[in-house]
């Protein structure tokens, strides 16, 4: 099985890389894309940039030059204020788009002839003992969600989302028109919905090497 690994920020491929093998490196359509290997699986790894367009491009160049078997997106989340804090891990359920709506007549967070959700094919058995690890539903769109009422105004839409990113929904809809299975792991970086500014929160969060995502990437990689 080839795994696609897509983070958003330089930050994140740094962490990352060090727990892959055997790395290479090839420049297709702007994009370094490193392969190399985590256990007994093949990856390849890119970062597509912060933000729904970026991670699109990515995400379907890597489909269409190393036709992976399956895209794991991971990297870091807000949270909601709700089951997951800073330091957890969430892997997503499902993830849906909170700032997508196509006019009367069509449900707020739907694209235009997809699922409102996009389900993530993980069975429980695979994340079930792993410490620190939610499951749920993961909401995207293109803003760095910073302040209480827009966490109030996504938890009205979705009132059972766990966390918040750029990216997921974006790369979850190119893999649903290609046919590849789509998986999200998400480290909780700051809590918008707890505190009335959280950059703060951002800021400190990543000097603490939040090197425990990649350690339950690496686990996940090996029950797949």
């Amino acid at each position: 099985m080839k795994i696609g690994i897509i983070v958003a920020m330089d930050k994140e491929m740094a962490l990352l890389l060090p727990h892959l093998e055997d790395l290479h490196t090839r420049k297709v359509n702007g994009y370094e894309f490193h392969t190399g290997r985590s256990g007994n699986r093949e990856v390849v790894a890119v970062k597509c940039g912060i933000g729904k367009v970026n991670a699109a491009i990515a995400t379907l160049t890597m489909i269409e030059q190393f036709k992976p078997n399956m895209i794991i997106n991971t990297g870091v989340a807000g949270g909601t204020g709700g089951k997951a804090r800073i330091m957890d891990v969430v892997v997503a359920s499902r993830v849906a788009y909170h700032d997508v709506w196509c006019g009367p007549d069509t449900i707020h967070g739907q694209a235009a002839e997809c699922p409102r959700f996009f389900v993530c094919p993980l069975p429980d058995d695979v994340v079930n003992g792993i410490p620190g690890v939610k499951r749920g539903l993961i909401a995207s769109g293109d803003i760095f969600v910073a302040h209480r009422e827009v966490v109030d105004k996504i938890l009205a839409t979705y009132p059972d989302a766990v966390a918040v990113d750029m990216e997921s929904a974006a790369i979850a809809h190119v893999c649903h028109l290609k046919k590849v299975p789509f998986v999200c792991l998400r480290v909780i970086s700051d809590t918008p919905g707890d505190v009335e500014d959280n950059m703060a929160q951002y800021e400190s969060f990543w000097s603490d090497a939040p090197e425990k995502t990649f350690e339950v990437l690496k686990t996940l990689i090996q029950r797949l």
